[in-house]
């Protein structure tokens, strides 16, 4: 019968605490990992983009700020300058008289947000406006 080295013999010995003990350890850390992140609410002011020689004026209120959501790690959230991020919205295209209604841009430095671990959201994702 062929002999098993000493290490092969300690990993299957009480094998199933072993396995346990890492399955507590990665839940542990994957735990610790989500409980850290926080969001950040800022408001930033809002573009919004009208054609100027169209013939369809907006009646309804135009926002004029929006609220940002800025989600991540809490040491790194708060360090975040609102006054990096840009919002647009364009009705410039608007060729009938309605409710119109746009998707708010988010301009940042994506490079920056996203290898720090950062998302960043517009609420809300759109803008309606009602033209006559």
């Amino acid at each position: 019968m062929k002999q098993q080295s000493k290490f092969i013999q300690a990993l299957h010995y009480n094998w199933i605490p072993k396995v346990l003990a890492l399955l507590t350890a990665i839940f542990i850390v994957v735990s610790i990992r989500f409980l850290n992140v926080t969001d950040r609410v800022v408001r930033v002011p809002l573009d919004v983009k009208l054609s100027s020689n169209s013939q369809f004026v907006p009646i309804s209120l135009v926002p004029d700020s929006i609220d940002v959501v800025i989600t991540g790690n809490d040491e790194i959230v708060y360090l975040v300058d609102p006054a990096t991020i840009k919002a647009t919205v364009d009705f410039s295209d608007i060729t009938e008289s309605g409710i119109a209604r746009r998707r708010i841009n988010l301009i940042y430095n994506v490079d920056i947000y996203t290898s720090s671990g950062l998302t960043v959201d517009a609420r809300p994702s759109t803008v309606r406006i009602l033209f006559e």
